[in-house]
């Protein structure tokens, strides 16, 4: 039996504590998912902390580019004071250039601000022109991970490149396949990839209850949700490997 750890990504307390029900080993927890993940809001990071599992914080604080502004750069180091005052273990941070290459002064600055938190890097990763001078700065800065669908817009499309970027890690740090990765996917990932973790939302799709919400704009026709059975089952599956 394998011991790859499950990190399941959440944006409400609902999935909070179906994440934590299934059994995840790790849980990312954010707001707004449905735009690839924002900072979760103080109260949300409230009632995960002090958490019954390993609990990092998406610090991302708008929709949108990965270049981020001196006033973001004050949010983002407010955002990370709460996840330390809330007693979550670690936070999830990536920024970019224009270029799409990481921005190291930026993220110099916030794990610096970020010092005795686990760090993860995000998918900020999969938009860099060079893997391999990114994952120098990773290692630099001392991330303990990345998060990352080897540049396309899944990981089960990209299962070459990821084992190439597996391959530029030497171990020095955990790369983290997510994006697109589900039960019916899962497999194809891990009998080529040798990973000790893998990311999924473990959800299901839920249709509005409410048509009006749908036509006034304030919900989308169906939602994906955090499904304790979802994440049960991918358990099962990762132990089995």
């Amino acid at each position: 039996m394998s011991d790859i750890k499950l990190e399941v990504c959440v944006d409400d307390a609902d999935g909070l504590n179906a994440a934590i029900e299934g059994g995840a080993d790790r849980i990312e927890l954010c707001s707004a998912l449905s735009v690839g993940g924002l900072t979760p809001n103080p109260g949300l990071m409230a009632i995960a902390g002090p958490p019954a599992v390993r609990v990092y914080a998406m610090i991302r604080p708008r929709p949108g580019d990965f270049i981020f502004s001196t006033a973001d750069l004050d949010v983002m180091r407010r955002d990370i004071d709460a996840v330390r005052a809330s007693g979550l273990n670690g936070v999830v941070l990536g920024a970019s250039l224009a270029d799409g290459r990481l921005d190291a002064s930026m993220l110099i600055k916030l794990t610096g601000h970020a010092a005795g938190l686990g760090m993860t890097l995000h998918r900020a990763f999969d938009l860099v022109p060079d893997f391999a001078e990114a994952m120098e700065v990773a290692v630099e800065l001392g991330f303990e991970r990345i998060l990352t669908s080897g540049g396309a817009r899944s990981a089960p499309q990209a299962i070459d490149r990821l084992a190439e970027i597996i391959d530029l890690a030497k171990g020095r740090l955990s790369i983290m396949p997510g994006s697109g990765v589900t039960l019916e996917s899962v497999d194809a990932l891990l009998d080529r990839l040798s990973v000790g973790e893998v990311h999924s939302s473990c959800s299901v799709r839920k249709p509005a209850q409410d048509q009006r919400l749908v036509d006034m704009g304030f919900v989308s026709a169906d939602r994906r949700c955090t499904d304790a059975e979802t994440v049960r089952a991918m358990k099962a599956k990762l132990s089995a490997r």
